[in-house]
């Protein structure tokens, strides 16, 4: 009992207040940090190796393809998914569509969203303690400002991918913008030489990738679920959902209505298409009218103040030569 009480006493004069508290935290992390390697390094179950083994060549062939498209990493990640997903169901989807609109089309995205903002939260925490304890040197904090320094770098830690994916949600939804008319004009080429629709579809998500990867990469989407069987309707509504932009769900609104009442695809495209060139016209107007104002006022921050000193300065130095006089 002595012994701990002048262990408590040392850190406590070292570390200030709140040093035991301290310790304990950076032990506990310690420890977490242990019983996760362990896990994700524990041995294969060895029922499941040989089920593996006693399988027949086409499970065999199957299971390979499914570690070649998730990798080991998800596998380890699988063990955690109770702390890594959202419980609710209405939450779950409400990330995922976030991560897919980013461009994360994994089916362990949501996995990592959260593991990379439990993992950056508790590095911030860390950094903070280090911060008062380590780099502190002799400056000594009060508990409120202890528990600020603490707490802050693992609140921003926490909001970095929370961040980086709302920006890369806004950059991509620009790009699929700028580049949804060049790709109207390319499908209506296509439909206009006699291919079907899917067909068009395909030849699109191959002749954008160099130009516009985002969108390419959609399309790419879109004809993949064709192949597959997919209703047509529901995979042009999870496009113009996955895109989150108002241009693409008006396309696919136009192309469900084309469909359902028989008119002519390439009618509908041109007539849509003619649109997009006038409204990328008139953003790029938009954008030309906002440049005077934003000049003046950099203008105006960068040559009113060296013109009043020029034209005041000689006058405010008569006036104060008058005065000293």
């Amino acid at each position: 009992m002595e012994f701990l009480t002048s262990i408590n006493d040392m850190l406590t004069e070292n570390l200030g207040e709140f040093g035991p508290l301290i310790v304990v935290g950076i032990l506990g992390l310690v420890l977490i940090g242990v019983a996760v390697s362990l896990m994700m390094s524990q041995p294969e179950d060895p029922l499941k190796k040989l089920q593996r083994s006693t399988a027949a060549p086409k499970a065999a062939k199957k299971g390979k393809k499914d570690k070649l498209r998730h990798g080991s990493q998800n596998e380890q990640l699988e063990k955690f998914a109770t702390f890594l997903e959202p419980k609710d169901q209405e939450e779950y989807s409400a990330v995922q569509l976030k991560l897919r609109q980013a461009g994360y089309q994994s089916k362990d995205a949501v996995r990592f969203f959260h593991f990379a903002q439990f993992a950056l939260g508790i590095t911030g925490i860390v950094l903070g303690v280090m911060l008062i304890t380590v780099l502190a040197g002799d400056q000594e904090y009060t508990s409120q400002q202890q528990i600020i320094r603490v707490l802050l770098p693992g609140g921003i830690g926490y909001m970095i991918p929370k961040y980086w994916i709302t920006r890369r949600v806004a950059e991509r939804q620009e790009a699929i913008t700028s580049g949804f008319p060049d790709t109207l004009d390319l499908m209506l080429v296509c439909v206009e030489a006699g291919q079907s629709l899917d067909q068009a579809i395909v030849r699109v998500a191959g002749e954008m990738k160099s130009s516009y990867p985002d969108i390419a990469q959609e399309f790419e989407v879109v004809a993949y679920e064709m192949k597959a069987g997919k209703d047509k309707d529901s995979v042009l509504r999870d496009f113009g959902t996955r895109c989150g932009v108002q241009d693409v769900s008006s396309f696919v609104t136009v192309m469900i209505q084309s469909a359902t009442f028989g008119t002519s695809i390439a009618e509908a495209l041109r007539v849509y298409a003619g649109e997009m060139r006038d409204k990328r016209v008139m953003r790029a107007e938009e954008a030309a009218n906002k440049l005077p104002t934003k000049m003046t006022l950099v203008t105006m921050m960068l040559t009113v103040p060296p013109l009043l000193i020029i034209l005041v300065g000689p006058s405010a130095n008569v006036i104060s030569s008058f005065g000293r006089g």
